[in-house]
């Protein structure tokens, strides 16, 4: 559905894109991440046709960004972090506009914009003027009229900004209800709301690919990095351990234990790792049983997104082995 191959883009001297490349199938719902400045605004400025490329190329449902650019804009709904609403109109008939705008025959008009103001939580305000509502409805609006052409491919770039909880929660369902057929590419500073929303995960960093992961249960599988090869997610297990006992005793024991090493403690928590070839846990267990302590919980901890995010992104964090 969508092919990215060699992708760049200079601002004069400064290379915003050096080369990217990456492939998205149809009804994958994909996170685009990365710092400010790392390139993802201006890839998906290239994807929705409103800034051509330096150099590569880009295929968006079967047509070039470059020389398809009418075909490639029919079949792409855009939200841009800021919506250009136009708010001396009401929500229905910007919606209208955009509707006849985007194509959509006039016998699917009504349908379409009443699916759209449903779907968004906007049929209470069709009525009111766009410079009127909250941030937070005015969100729901541009979010609205990437929807109203029925597109196969979807860019939302920061959709749940402005958004309450209860609202954030609606438009989450709704993207993935949306993924269900159709490409969706969702940029967000949330990291949280990316695993709970997609199933893998593109990070661009400095106007390169750093990573392409795989999610599964809000967690990570599998890191690609750019040049193909799989990261291990780690070299070691993590346990977190809420132990109740005497906390200068229970510390020492654990770090007795061969193999195990004490990485933090915060309460009754007691975070430890091991090595990744061996299991610890009975070991671990049995210590602390024959001590008399209490051990309440014994939880393996997973590689966050957030964490592999920071180690793909900075100079400063441990790099994935």
């Amino acid at each position: 559905m969508i092919e990215v191959k060699n992708l760049t883009k200079n601002y004069g001297s400064f290379a915003a894109l050096k080369g990217i490349s990456f492939h998205i199938e149809k009804g994958e719902v994909i996170g685009f991440l990365g710092p400010n400045g790392a390139g993802k605004t201006t890839t998906m400025r290239i994807l929705t046709c409103f800034m051509p490329p330096t150099g590569g190329r880009a295929i968006v449902a079967g047509y070039d960004v470059f020389s398809d650019s009418l075909a490639v804009r029919k079949r792409v709904g855009y939200l841009p972090e800021n919506v250009p609403l136009y708010h001396e109109m009401t929500t229905y008939g910007y919606l209208k506009y955009v509707a006849k705008i985007k194509g959509t025959p006039q016998k699917e008009l009504t349908n379409r914009i009443d699916y759209v103001m449903n779907a968004c939580g906007l049929l209470d305000r069709q009525h009111q003027i766009i410079g009127q509502l909250s941030k937070g409805y005015r969100q729901r609006v541009g979010l609205a009229q990437s929807l109203i052409h029925n597109p196969d491919v979807i860019i939302l770039d920061e959709p749940t900004s402005g958004l309450d909880p209860r609202q954030v929660i609606e438009i989450r369902e709704l993207v993935k209800e949306l993924g269900k057929d159709r490409t969706i590419i969702l940029s967000t500073h949330i990291l949280a709301e990316v695993s709970l929303t997609c199933e893998r995960v593109i990070i661009i960093n400095e106007g390169e690919i750093a990573g392409d992961i795989l999610l599964s249960n809000g967690g990570v599988s599998s890191i690609k990095r750019a040049s193909g090869t799989q990261a291990s997610l780690n070299n070691s297990n993590t346990l977190d351990l809420e132990i109740h006992g005497n906390p200068q005793e229970i510390e020492s024991t654990l770090a007795e234990i061969p193999g195990v090493d004490v990485i933090d403690i915060r309460d009754s928590i007691y975070r430890v790792s091991y090595p990744i070839d061996v299991d610890l846990r009975s070991n671990i267990s049995s210590t602390i049983i024959s001590k008399g302590w209490k051990l309440l919980e014994m939880r393996s901890i997973e590689m966050t997104i957030e964490e592999v995010f920071l180690r793909l992104t900075s100079r400063h964090n441990q790099p994935l082995t």
